[in-house]
């Protein structure tokens, strides 16, 4: 009975054991090669990523060259209230959500789109033409793609201008208009990227289980059927992942494209928080003021991010965090 009694106590403490969770040292010592593959990726985002978040002081001092980041007087939201009271407020913070928002409300489906129509290419060799040929305009530069533009666009010598004047609409110049420049530049945007960011919602089509296009078919599904009740609830899960991480960036749209694409004319909608925050940085050499700004933007941007996260996880109960 002794000798049972002891068997049963060291398995039960066998069980206390392997019941407790590993520690960060144990998860290092067993997974150290996963760890290692990493390491340089961590480096990476520590350098060019956290280790610059310690000029953030500079947006509640007075910057001066010659006593360095950690010098210059405390001036504490003073920056932060010259931006909230400036003149330009309101246009930035306008014409930065709404090109945010037109970005998103438009160009966030398409890859979603493209990506359930080229799952439904059943020859091998097609589905690869199209693929190749949706993914090469992401591989253009903005600087390229910008030039495009304005050969294409323009009014005398453009195709596009030909072909408005050739329809009666008149010599309309889309990237000077204020009405068109969003469109233009919205719908630019998405041929450039659509194809590419298609590729996360084709590696989640990739897992569905073929088995059950076998049963939809048996059952007499249609092709938009098999889409509706097969396809789409497998990427769903990605949807909401990749729409709280674009609602992260909200207030963030592309610097180099828009500032390319500025002109005088078109500078009441296209004046937005990045290129705003370059001139007074950059060129006026107000990099407190800029730094602020740029600091604003970043936490709005946070506030949008958990808000979008807490809304998912509450009625999907999928979130990021």
């Amino acid at each position: 009975m002794s000798s049972q009694t002891i068997e049963i106590g060291s398995n039960s403490e066998a069980g206390v054991r392997l019941s407790k969770k590993p520690t960060v040292l144990n998860t290092f010592k067993r997974d150290y090669q996963l760890w290692i593959m990493i390491l340089p990726a961590i480096a990476v985002i520590v350098i060019f990523s956290y280790l610059p978040m310690y000029g953030i002081q500079l947006a509640f001092r007075d910057f001066d060259f010659s006593k360095g980041l950690t010098g210059g007087a405390w001036r504490g939201l003073y920056y932060f209230d010259q931006f909230i009271n400036s003149y330009l407020f309101i246009d930035l913070m306008k014409n930065t959500f709404f090109i945010s928002l037109a970005t998103i409300v438009i160009g966030f489906p398409a890859p979603i789109l493209l990506a359930l129509i080229l799952n439904q290419i059943r020859r091998k060799k097609m589905k690869q033409i199209m693929q190749t040929t949706v993914y090469l305009p992401h591989f253009i530069s903005i600087i390229v793609l910008v030039g495009m533009l304005n050969v294409l666009l323009s009014p005398e010598t453009g195709i596009v201008g030909y072909i408005m004047k050739s329809i009666g609409l008149g010599h309309i110049n889309l990237l000077a208009s204020t009405n068109t420049f969003i469109p233009v530049y919205v719908l630019s945007d998405i041929w450039q990227h659509c194809g590419w960011n298609s590729i996360i919602y084709l590696a989640a089509l990739s897992t569905v289980d073929p088995l059950l296009y076998d049963s939809a078919k048996i059952d007499g599904a249609s092709r938009w059927q098999t889409v509706r009740y097969v396809d789409f609830p497998a990427i769903v899960p990605t949807i909401i992942i990749l729409f709280v991480l674009s609602m992260g960036g909200i207030l963030s749209t592309g610097f180099e494209k828009i500032f390319l694409m500025q002109n005088s004319l078109n500078l009441p909608v296209t004046e937005v928080i990045a290129t705003y925050v370059y001139k007074i940085g950059i060129v006026s050499n107000q990099f407190s003021y800029a730094a602020a700004i740029g600091l604003f933007n970043t936490v709005i941007n946070f506030i949008f991010l958990f808000a979008v996260n807490a809304i998912a996880k509450r009625a999907s109960n999928m979130s990021l965090f």
